[in-house]
């Protein structure tokens, strides 16, 4: 199938703001794709998905600065594109960079100038044509003509899209429901919802529930199989991106449980000689690269805390009750590997645990219901998350070049929150021009409070890299980092066409372990509204 006709109906889609015309188009596609063969559909479903089959295949925005005049006509295949990407994914090793650039090049030769701008949003992740998840799965359903339930709940098990698109268009409702949670393919982890007040949360569930302990380190998802492979461990995190390279200790402790298989979820953190957290830089720092690990492994060693298991010794546990799923883990791993909770329906107690963990530098709480399945990709009704303070998790969508003490820094950062209704980012500013997004960006706020030097540096250095274009002293980027704030709440406003600021927001940290696609959203701000 010719690339041209994937990059026609993203430039569809994304002149679109109807969500039924966006799924009559992928929809569409789709069928075009399935007309062509599974591989054909698979491909074409990941990359209208905005996303690559091969996940990352280690090439940034930077080296695709230089690229080969476009083709005059369109003749690259989707095909050609997925075995470049394979190809290119593979090179390791001295000479790797040049072996890549050179692949890079062959391949946007091929691709007319359309074609290059959009294989460049693909490669780096930033594909922005308007179409959430939501919409992408509804357009699976269809194309297939299967219900939109069938293809969410194997979306969940299946991870990504592709893989879904392909059973759905080739097999039916039974092709759907033969993907279940396989060990060693990640699975989307449940997220949770939020709560102010240790006593909203309870509220919320009501009843018996168990609060434990909210870990500020990376989420990870621990795939275990001895029975094809002894010794065999996979270790992904909340994105889905494989980091078992990069983390031998844990690999190690894992193998040698006496288990067949098994699948768990949980979180790595760095823990002081003290017994106490290390910040979040320090964990993420660790997992980052894949570079030195053996000397990182010895300055910053980490260590795994488990909260949920997902399947054991061949038996799927995501539809079992969160209290049989805990009583199996606790009787897999190590007592020092669980994740400290306590069971209860007293507020006061569970407040005191709360503020236990709070000073003991831990992040929070997360209170679940015991009586309910593992949510597998969503912010399931049955966990509920307590932090210490207001936070959000938002887009920097522009950063102001600072004065005085700052100057020669970007320093203030204007902020940005998803739309929950659209699965669009509704952010700072003003509408982005057409080559950047057709998205409509409403205010939510700025600041440039809590950056430290060594903020302030990092950020020069990242949002540069992110740079579209500059008015004045703003420069506008790219949608792609994601940063978490604090702030004292939320105020109505008419200063914004949001109607709403934050209130003395600051800078808690930069979160790469997180898309874009989970930012807060609006939504979430107006419900704090006095």
């Amino acid at each position: 199938m010719l690339l041209s006709d994937v990059v026609e109906t993203s430039r569809a889609v994304a002149a679109t703001a109807s969500r039924t015309a966006k799924v009559e188009a992928l929809a569409a596609c789709l069928t075009r794709a399935a007309a062509e063969g599974p591989d054909a559909v698979e491909i074409v479903a990941a990359h209208l998905a905005g996303v690559l089959p091969q996940r990352r295949i280690g090439v940034s925005w930077r080296g695709l600065q230089s690229l080969p005049d476009p083709a005059a006509s369109p003749s690259l295949t989707v095909e050609e594109v997925d075995s470049a990407a394979t190809t290119i994914a593979a090179f390791t090793g001295p000479g790797s960079a040049a072996a890549r650039s050179a692949a890079i090049s062959a391949l946007f030769e091929q691709a007319t100038a359309d074609e290059q701008r959009w294989l460049r949003g693909l490669i780096t992740g930033e594909t922005r044509q308007g179409a959430g998840d939501g919409v992408m799965l509804q357009a699976i359903a269809r194309a297939a003509d299967v219900p939109d339930a069938a293809v969410r709940r194997a979306v969940m098990l299946a991870g990504f899209a592709g893989p879904v698109a392909r059973a759905a268009l080739t097999g039916g409702v039974a092709a759907l429901d033969e993907i279940t949670l396989e060990v060693g393919r990640p699975l989307r982890p449940m997220l949770a919802g939020s709560a102010p007040d240790v006593a909203g949360a309870l509220a919320t569930l009501g009843g018996d529930v168990v609060v434990e302990t909210k870990l500020d380190g990376i989420r990870l998802q621990a795939h275990v199989d001895n029975r094809t492979s002894p010794g065999s461990v996979r270790l992904f995190t909340r994105t889905l991106d494989e980091v078992t390279e990069r983390l031998p200790e844990i690999t190690e402790g894992l193998a040698r449980l006496p288990i067949g298989t098994a699948v768990l979820d949980g979180e790595v953190i760095a823990v002081g000689p003290d017994g106490r957290p290390q910040p979040f830089q320090v964990t993420g720092a660790r997992t980052a690269s894949s570079a030195d690990v053996a000397r990182l492994r010895e300055e910053v060693p980490l260590t795994p805390y488990f909260f949920d298991l997902l399947h054991l010794d061949g038996a799927d546990l995501v539809d079992e009750p969160a209290r049989t799923r805990w009583e199996r883990l606790a009787a897999t791993v190590p007592g020092a590997w669980l994740v400290p909770r306590v069971a209860t329906d007293d507020p006061a107690a569970a407040q005191a645990f709360f503020d236990d963990l709070v000073a003991a530098g831990h992040e929070g709480v997360v209170v679940k219901d015991p009586d309910l399945p593992y949510a597998a990709g969503r912010r399931g009704p049955g966990w509920v998350k307590v932090k210490p303070r207001h936070t959000l998790d938002l887009v920097v969508l522009a950063v102001e070049w600072g004065s005085g003490r700052r100057k020669g820094w970007l320093s203030n950062i204007h902020l940005g929150a998803r739309d929950a209704e659209t699965g669009e980012l509704v952010m700072l500013g003003k509408t982005l021009d057409s080559e950047e997004s057709r998205t409509e960006f409403v205010p939510v706020g700025k600041t440039f409070k809590g950056l430290t030097d060594a903020m302030l540096q990092w950020q020069t250095e990242r949002f540069l890299e992110l740079e579209t274009r500059r008015e004045g002293h703003v420069v506008h980027v790219r949608p792609e980092q994601l940063v978490e704030v604090a702030f004292d709440g939320v105020q109505r406003s008419t200063r914004y066409p949001g109607g709403l600021a934050l209130r003395f927001a600051r800078v808690l940290r930069y979160r790469d372990d997180k898309p874009t696609s989970e930012a807060d959203t609006i939504q979430s701000l107006q419900a704090l509204l006095p």
